[in-house]
């Protein structure tokens, strides 16, 4: 397995490809966000990014960009599919510009309006440290009395509504702007637009009529054309799950469980239609058998990310555990994924990185940065993923 870093680019990023290396780290996961979504990359713009990583003065460790995270999917093609011809002939366009600089591992999400959410940033754990939190009391505030989605109240029993207005009514307006700000506006990374409350809501009412089977329609109706030109291009697609994996503002999430990945290799049996394996995200959900889902779905794992995420006694709040704590066995993970590449032939290494790390030690005194990507807790969450595959006879290679 190889040992990747999410890195957000020049201008985006306080932490260096320097302070990459240092981490240990071998391979870039990154993605050109400076192009809108909905345009095509150029092979000119994927040079350049690959040079920047790739090409270092003598002494210096090399780094390799192996994974693109993500090229993000208009909105557009998750409310109507197929018939965004224009948005998918310019994803297609990245595509090749990807393949013509030898990047072949393509990340992407099918999210509808959100991507990934929490409520809290910093949530102060018991070391001082802080993570981030998905707090289900803090979210149906924001979902009742913020946004006040029409039709919210019914997916809400009456003790959640009323935990919700309490929770609302003890909120300085402060923090209900800063509760806006981090579902709202679009979290680092992020491949869905930043919004303002009424333009929230404006995109809520365009998926109106649209549930789960039509969203996976619109999916598969997706990857029916891009995955021929991945094909061509040697490309692997690794479709991440929602993250929460289950339904939020009402709206269907498709790629949530063993069954919503099932259904779609089945729909979409081309070998270039893979997953991201996060175990973060899928461990949310306590029916998901991680170690289970990987043998199953060995063959389609072209990239992992690796995090815990703690499950709270609500059973719907959750914030991120370190790496080896939480509701994740890290090493019965490990130990499946590294049978897993040993069974293919002709070298395929999985590419994994630590994922939404601790603010620890000196991070905590900085400001800015990008929540969950800081340094040092992806240091220390990378270290004990070596350590795991030290001590089961798989160092990184």
């Amino acid at each position: 397995m190889r040992q990747g870093w999410r890195w957000y680019g020049p201008g985006r990023d306080d932490v260096s490809l320097d302070d990459v290396r240092q981490a240990g780290a071998t391979d870039v996961v990154t993605s050109l966000h400076d192009v809108p979504i909905g345009e095509a990359w150029t092979e000119a713009a994927v040079a350049a990014r690959k040079r920047l990583i790739e090409q270092v003065e003598p002494g210096r460790a090399p780094l390799r960009w192996s994974v693109v995270e993500s090229i993000p999917i208009p909105d557009v093609v998750k409310r109507t599919g197929g018939a965004a011809t224009r948005e998918i002939a310019a994803w297609i366009a990245s595509l090749e510009a990807l393949a013509a600089n030898d990047v072949r591992v393509v990340c992407y999400n099918f999210m509808p309006v959100v991507d990934w959410t929490r409520t809290d940033l910093d949530h102060v754990m018991p070391s001082g440290a802080t993570a981030l939190r998905f707090d289900q009391e803090r979210f149906a505030a924001f979902d009742l009395h913020i946004l006040a989605r029409e039709g919210a109240e019914a997916d809400y029993s009456p003790a959640e509504r009323e935990r919700a207005r309490a929770t609302f009514d003890a909120m300085s307006e402060a923090e209900r702007d800063a509760l806006v700000e981090t579902i709202a506006s679009a979290l680092p990374g992020s491949t869905t637009d930043p919004l303002s409350i009424p333009a929230f809501r404006e995109r809520l009412r365009s998926y109106r009529g649209i549930d789960a089977a039509r969203l996976r329609r619109h999916l598969v109706e997706f990857l029916q054309a891009v995955t021929p030109a991945a094909e061509a291009a040697g490309i692997r697609l690794t479709l991440h799950p929602d993250d929460p994996p289950r339904s939020l503002f009402g709206l269907p999430r498709i790629a949530s469980t063993e069954a919503d990945y099932a259904a779609l290799f089945e729909a979409v049996p081309s070998a270039a239609n893979g997953m991201c394996f996060c175990t973060g995200s899928l461990g949310v959900r306590p029916d998901n058998d991680l170690p289970a889902i990987a043998r199953r779905f060995g063959d389609r794992i072209h990239f992992v990310h690796l995090r815990a995420t703690k499950r709270e006694p609500d059973g719907r709040s959750f914030h991120e555990a370190s790496h080896l704590e939480g509701d994740v066995d890290m090493v019965a993970v490990l130990h499946e994924l590294v049978a897993i590449e040993r069974r293919r032939t002709g070298g395929d290494p999985i590419v994994f990185r630590p994922d939404h790390g601790h603010r620890m030690l000196d991070d905590l005194a900085k400001t800015g940065g990008n929540p969950g990507y800081t340094a040092i807790g992806r240091l220390k969450g990378l270290a004990e993923l070596r350590g795991i595959l030290h001590a089961i006879g798989a160092p990184p290679q």
